[in-house]
């Protein structure tokens, strides 16, 4: 006697939530958009709009979604939201959460550019050269924030792993805060010689050299934000 494993269904609110997900995907592209009326989107799903009601405020909170009201439902990128805007409960410390994010930063980011140096498409590598072109060429601090932070979503996502991108995205907020520190204390020279040792390495198809010179970029990144050392806890 041979039996099957249950396959539990999902609930109607989960399937409207897929559904919804879906066309997002299918017919939106970048993030933008506008759903249907709530009554119109109903009836095309063939659910109540209680229902419909339901699944896009399920939506808003993982960030796929912005209700505004009396204006309608609009399509959002802003996935990484739940996580950043949770971390500073999570951690109230200011100094601390930085201490913590180059921790993370350190398991993460020598991967991806390790992954990016196997799979960045010729696109992908000519996004990265445009972020460090832009921070040479940074007349100031907030452009010198913006411009590295561009460099380094733009190589997580050349890394070809979706979930890395999307945590490198969450910790946007954070870092930031923490690029904004560094680069009220030091020059850009640093970051852009780092940088361009990383894209080199990409171009070249070279993960080893690649994981290595970011590597060698987060030491100095930590270093620039001299933050005083945790207190022991007995």
């Amino acid at each position: 006697m041979t039996f099957s494993a249950i396959k539990p269904q999902r609930s109607l609110v989960e399937e409207v939530c897929a559904r919804i997900a879906s066309e997002i995907r299918d017919e939106i592209s970048g993030g933008d958009g506008w759903l249907p009326p709530e009554r119109d989107l109903a009836l095309k799903l063939g659910v109540s709009r209680p229902v419909v009601r339901e699944a896009t405020k399920r939506l808003e909170l993982q960030g796929l979604l912005e209700v505004k009201h009396g204006v309608g439902t609009k399509v959002v990128d802003m996935l990484h939201k739940p996580l950043s805007g949770s971390l500073a409960l999570l951690i109230p410390d200011d100094k601390e959460r930085l201490r913590q994010l180059v921790q993370v930063r350190f398991m993460l980011e020598p991967e991806n550019a390790r992954l990016a140096a196997e799979n960045a498409s010729t696109a992908q590598i000519r996004k990265l050269r445009t972020a460090l072109k832009k921070l040479e060429e940074a007349d100031g601090y907030d452009a010198a924030v913006d411009a590295d932070m561009s460099f380094h979503r733009e190589l997580a996502i050349a890394s070809g792993n979706q979930i890395a991108a999307l945590l490198l995205h969450s910790l946007s907020d954070v870092m930031q805060i923490g690029l904004i520190r560094g680069y009220n204390r030091v020059s850009t020279q640093n970051p852009v010689q780092q940088h361009a040792a990383i894209l080199s390495a990409i171009e070249k198809h070279d993960p080893a050299a690649a994981a290595k010179a970011m590597r060698e970029h987060l030491i100095t990144a930590e270093n620039d934000l001299a933050l005083p050392k945790p207190k022991k806890t007995r």
